[in-house]
């Protein structure tokens, strides 16, 4: 059985009493509002009983035939009916006010949670499922908590109410109906355990619906260039029909529920009215028709009280994978060191790093020492760990030994938001957002800056000149991910924003690989400027983009196989020298500079 089995089996075992607790303990602080609708609803069950004793009044002023009471029946009814109202509306509105109030704390809590959760925790989950906590998993709380909540309370008190009148009444026949209790509660027990199981299985069908739909428009354009149409449709069709299967399980479980709680409930009245009429003596016939109506009217909201059950356990299991999220630990930061500005100097000791899902390391004892302001370039083929190197230095993932230190100083030290804020990256897989142009530049962190430093940093990434022909310039909305916007131009949108940032130390990782020979000549010429003064880390594919480095790293299955300069490794005749020729068999002229 693998881990994540393990995971869901310790999950789904955990007591749904427990999750329900805890999931109450987000009400607490409405406390206040919680009483006032529990009022309301008390008011609503004692208007039944009320009703009841009017109908036994009714009944007296019928066969004593004084027409001065004729008045009394009417103003109870009334009365009563306004009692009802009042309690009705201040039960719904303020349960339902506390539940959307839980269900937005919880959402926000979730989303937070997710913002600090470990990189790896991304890499291994899919972001469907992901999303399906946040969207799906959480509106299924939302029937335990309101719903639920609102007719357990409602249906509950008037059972309450009207069981207190038919033990006033007649306690001896009121006993046949505390004998089907068990029965009831035996039968809620075995279908909330099916509902629970069911509803986790809807759950992860929902996020394999959110996975297949998010990859088909991400993927759109690879889906029409390759003709995956219909295997996309046939991936969403299983996904959904999977979706529907589990449902209608859970419709049919839920569904036979009810009835069944009804004939139980609807035995013993039968029972209660065969003891009544064959071997008791009926003295006061409003009475009995008053104790009768009674019993009649607690039929519907046991029925109701018999759907509660199965909501109640549906939203349990989207509120467990819920806890189960938010019981993820964070990111470990531990680190107290803070500092405005480090150096640069950056020394990699012995390190080495190994995904959990791969038996070889990516890293094998990497030796690194980095001074301040120097340029290091990393080459090798696709998979030599470069991008995973660079990667440590922002602590996306912790290292399985060794260490990395920044100016003499452990980089688990630091607190993380330090440690990120001395570190700017720019991705091959550029990440937009569908903001401003400027809103892009001037993420995050870097929100305070004015229009005159993003637009700087835009002249230094040769953004501005496209910037401005877009229909608002700077504040036109690009887009999902930028999607107005070509690769190029993406681009050199993420460098402008690394520019913006100013860091002492800046990461590369094909940086260039999107933009044309043109838009690559003026980002090199841009990035020769920024780059003094600060420690640059530079992966790259194109040897033609990193030649004039102080330092070039070659890497292969996660090892350093050789280092230097660029005329230095040539002379080796080594590794790189071979990787060189290959490249530039035949050889690649830059652009020429547009005329001024």
């Amino acid at each position: 059985m693998s881990s994540d089995q393990k995971k869901s089996t310790v999950i789904g075992d955990t007591s749904a009493w427990v999750v329900y607790k805890r999931l109450l303990t987000y009400v607490k602080p409405y406390w206040f509002l919680f009483v006032v609708g529990f009022i309301g609803f008390a008011l609503y069950g004692l208007s039944n009983k009320l009703f009841v004793h009017t109908l036994e009044n009714l009944i007296h002023v019928i066969s004593d035939n004084n027409p001065a009471d004729r008045y009394l029946v009417p103003l109870q009814v009334m009365g009563i009916t306004v009692l009802r109202s009042i309690g009705a509306f201040l039960g719904a509105y303020y349960l339902s006010k506390i539940a959307f109030s839980v269900i937005h704390n919880l959402r926000t809590q979730v989303f937070n949670h997710m913002t600090q959760l470990p990189t790896a925790h991304f890499d291994k989950s899919s972001s469907g499922h992901l999303i399906s906590v946040i969207t799906y998993n959480i509106n299924g709380v939302t029937s335990a908590a309101t719903d639920a909540l609102k007719i357990s309370l409602r249906e509950g008190l008037t059972v309450i109410f009207l069981f207190a009148t038919l033990i006033q009444m007649d306690w001896k026949l009121t006993m046949i109906f505390i004998l089907i209790a068990p029965v009831i509660g035996l039968l809620v027990s075995i279908v909330g355990k099916r509902l629970r199981r069911l509803s986790n299985k809807v759950q992860n069908s929902v996020g394999d619906i959110t996975q297949v739909t998010g990859e088909m428009i991400n993927g759109v354009r690879v889906m029409r260039s390759f003709g995956g149409e219909e295997y996309e449709k046939q991936r969403f069709e299983s996904a959904s029909k999977k979706n529907y299967q589990q449902n209608m399980k859970i419709v049919v479980t839920a569904a036979a529920n009810t009835p069944l709680i009804q004939l139980i409930v609807a035995a013993a009245m039968a029972a209660l009215i065969f003891i009544a009429l064959s071997f008791m003596e009926i003295a006061d016939p409003a009475r009995f028709v008053a104790y009768m109506t009674a019993a009649g009217m607690m039929l519907p909201s046991m029925r109701r009280l018999g759907e509660v059950a199965p909501a109640v356990l549906k939203g349990v299991a989207a509120a467990d994978s819920v806890f189960t999220l938010l019981d993820t630990p964070v990111e470990n930061d531990q680190g107290a060191h803070q500092v405005a500005r480090v150096k640069g100097d950056v020394e990699l000791k012995n390190v080495t790093f190994c995904y959990a899902s791969q038996p070889v390391p990516a890293l094998n004892n990497i030796n690194l020492n980095v001074r301040a302001g120097e340029v290091v370039a990393l080459v090798g083929r696709s998979g030599s760990g470069k991008s995973t190197l660079v990667g440590l230095l922002n602590r996306f993932h912790d290292l399985s030994s060794g260490d990395i230190l920044i100016d003499g100083i452990s980089v688990s030290d630091y607190t993380l938001a330090c440690l990120r804020e001395q570190v700017a990256l720019v991705n091959q897989q550029v990440t937009l957002f569908n903001d401003t142009v400027a809103g892009n530049i001037a993420y995050g962190s870097l929100q305070t800056r004015s229009l005159d430093e993003i637009r700087r940093a835009a002249d230094a990434a040769y953004a501005t000149e496209f910037i401005e022909q877009l229909p608002e310039g700077f504040n036109t909305i690009i887009g999902e991910a930028g999607a107005r916007l070509s690769g190029g131009q993406r681009q050199r949108l993420a460098i402008a924003r690394a520019l913006l940032k100013n860091a002492p130390i800046l990461i590369l990782d094909e940086a260039t690989s999107a933009l044309d020979n043109e838009s690559e000549y003026y980002i090199q010429a841009a990035l020769s400027t920024v780059m003094k003064g600060r420690t640059t880390f530079v992966v790259a594919h194109r040897l033609s983009t990193i030649e004039q480095a102080d330092r070039i790293i070659v890497m292969d299955h996660g090892e350093i196989l050789e280092q230097g300069t660029h005329v230095q490794l040539l002379a080796l005749n080594g590794h790189y020298a071979r990787l060189h020729a290959k490249q530039f068999s035949e050889e690649e002229l830059p652009p020429e500079q547009p005329e001024v």
